[in-house]
């Protein structure tokens, strides 16, 4: 009986053996920081492309309203001689002249513009690509003024240009813009910069250690199951055992009783006394 009784003890212990095992993996699971999300950086990368944006809109805008007031049908202000002069002058095209008689079209494609730089913006996660999208928006949001508010109409109007460089076409400070920030974008895509901070071909290694991360996570559940699953199956073994114990040290008493009777039943006294 001290055998069974140890053996019951045993399986009694062991059978919620594996619940610290299990709840152990689970806490280590679940009790995972979470990774800092990317949205906060993203806003920082979007406020600086509005900022860079907002500065560029507003010189552009500025410097048109004192050129028109101060500068039009006026003879021009040379600056660097005749190399560089402030003229006046309206252009119904596109940057440096080009495209005229298109201007309904040039709005159009500003808009457009517009809104695939406010959309890129979402996956936005490089300062570079912030500052180069920030003055495309800002010199077509500039143009894009002078197309819907200024003479002739609405949606044609003539855009004011008055930076003058000697054998150059007249430009003004959005063309400037627009132009520095498609130079940043040429020289970043050549770098292989991607808007959201990633490089070409960073793509395939993090594919590749994505997989050996998951590959080790899911080997390390594994083998914590295992672990859980061997202490849940040795409970019942060791309760089995100790019922098997049990039923053998009755099995034995029942047997010395039986003999203990014989062994009453042919003594000296068996014809006058029978203990049953």
């Amino acid at each position: 009986m001290g055998t069974g009784a140890e053996r019951r003890e045993d399986a009694e212990s062991q059978a919620p053996a594996g619940e610290p095992d299990t709840g152990a993996t689970g806490g280590g699971a679940g009790g995972d920081e979470p990774t800092a999300p990317a949205g906060s950086r993203t806003r920082r990368y979007i406020l600086v492309l509005l900022g860079v944006a907002a500065v560029a809109y507003a010189l552009d805008l500025i410097s048109k309203l004192i050129v028109v007031k101060k500068l039009e049908y006026h003879a021009p202000i040379d600056i660097l001689g005749d190399w560089l002069q402030f003229r006046a002058t309206r252009n119904a095209g596109a940057a440096f002249g080009m495209g005229q008689g298109l201007t309904i079209v040039l709005t159009v494609i500003a808009s457009a513009v517009i809104v695939v730089i406010l959309r890129l913006a979402r996956k936005l996660n490089s300062l570079p690509w912030a500052i180069a999208l920030g003055l495309l928006l800002g010199g077509a949001l500039g143009n894009l003024t002078d197309r819907i508010f200024r003479s002739p109409s609405v949606f044609e109007g003539h855009v004011v240009d008055f930076i003058a460089p000697k054998h150059f076409a007249i430009f003004n400070l959005a063309d400037s813009a627009i132009v520095v920030g498609g130079c940043l974008i040429v020289l970043l895509s050549f770098l292989g910069l991607q808007p959201d901070g990633t490089r070409e071909g960073d793509d395939e290694g993090g594919d590749d250690e994505g997989g050996e991360e998951g590959a080790d996570e899911a080997s390390a559940k594994a083998e914590a199951g295992r672990a859980a699953g061997n202490g849940v199956v040795d409970a019942p073994a060791g309760a089995t055992r100790a019922s098997a114990a049990a039923s053998s040290g009755t099995a034995e008493r029942a047997a010395e009783d039986r003999d203990g009777d014989h062994a009453v039943e042919s003594g000296p006294d068996a014809g006058h006394t029978r203990i049953s």
